[in-house]
């Protein structure tokens, strides 16, 4: 299955940065690639080096890890109601009380990308049975319209982004 990248008026320009940045090509196997990404660039960084703040008031490399897998767990959640048809307008979330109260501080960096890994493939799974139709319908996130095919480049391009700060900021990598 070959999904075209959506254009502005399937998605908030909110999401703009992230779906624009991601690379051409086939995204469910690029969504598929995250997950050695993900696991091959983060897997090896020490306990004492996840809990790595560049600022005050920044997350951890840990609580970023959990604010991907919160935030694609809401994104996947929307991608099922959206393909499914349901039209029932889907509430936005603060991400700083998430990443406030989900512990990610209390968890392995392994137990992070394992997580990580499990989400992707569930989100991977839903994609894969998903008909053109689907992919075309349009629901309402966060109070704008938002099309299945704009969410799943969202997830994409969230967990590229954030993937990109942690290498920059964090580890002091370039992309």
């Amino acid at each position: 299955m070959s999904l075209q990248r959506p254009s502005q008026n399937e998605y908030s320009s909110y999401y703009e940065s992230y779906i624009q940045e991601l690379p051409e090509g086939e995204i469910l196997a690029y969504l598929e690639s995250q997950i050695k990404q993900f696991v091959e660039q983060l897997k090896h960084i020490p306990e004492e080096k996840a809990s790595f703040r560049y600022a005050e008031g920044k997350w951890s490399i840990k609580e970023v890890l959990g604010h991907i897998n919160d935030t694609e767990r809401i994104m996947s959640y929307r991608l099922l109601r959206i393909a499914r048809g349901d039209d029932t307008p889907l509430a936005g979330f603060n991400e700083s009380d998430y990443v406030a109260y989900a512990g990610s501080e209390r968890l392995s960096i392994d137990d992070l990308l394992t997580e990580f890994s499990a989400i992707r493939t569930a989100t991977l799974e839903l994609a894969k049975r998903l008909d053109d139709e689907a992919w075309q319908r349009v629901g309402s996130a966060n109070g704008a319209p938002v099309s299945a095919r704009a969410v799943i480049y969202v997830i994409a391009g969230h967990a590229a982004h954030h993937l990109k700060l942690i290498r920059e900021r964090y580890l002091q990598l370039q992309p």
